[in-house]
């Protein structure tokens, strides 16, 4: 299963409804979270909000992840170990007030198991190689590691 993500604060109908239609084309099972959207969906099984319990039930069973560019779902990718394709909303298309996702997205586009789509053509090609995509690496750092070791010194 794929969980589609948009977040919970704009709609964002221009990926939800390429997803239903890509997910009709390849044939491919999707439950969506489609915030304050209207789009009445015909392929993916979709409800405007889940329940905290219900989005990390859903990120747990997912295969994939497709995302606005949104720093919560992308954490929670990296958290479960979930392969996340990033579409960013755009200021131009009245998807939000600037176009901050794209700087996110450019942020996080060089690490494993993180893709960036940033038209409909990139995520169509993505949707149609979905086997291929490896899943992150999680959130391990060997900085984190040192952070740590660090603390625990100070604290004895």
């Amino acid at each position: 299963m794929i969980l589609l993500t948009v977040g919970t604060q704009l709609p964002f109908d221009r990926l939800v409804e390429s997803i239903d239609r890509l997910a009709l084309k390849y044939q491919i099972e999707v439950k969506a979270q489609i915030g304050k959207s209207d789009y009445q969906s015909q392929q993916i099984e979709s409800q405007k909000f889940f329940t905290p319990d219900e989005i990390e039930q859903a990120f747990k069973e997912a295969s994939i992840v497709i995302s606005h560019a949104g720093m919560g779902s992308i954490i929670n990718c990296l958290r479960y170990k979930k392969p996340v394709i990033i579409f960013p909303r755009l200021s131009k298309y009245g998807e939000h007030r600037n176009d901050h996702q794209l700087d996110t997205l450019e942020s996080f586009s060089n690490i494993q198991g993180i893709y960036p789509a940033k038209n409909e053509d990139e995520l169509e090609k993505l949707i149609s190689n979905i086997d291929k995509l490896k899943s992150p690496l999680g959130l391990y750092t060997p900085e984190r590691d040192l952070l740590i070791s660090y603390i625990r010194e100070k604290m004895q």
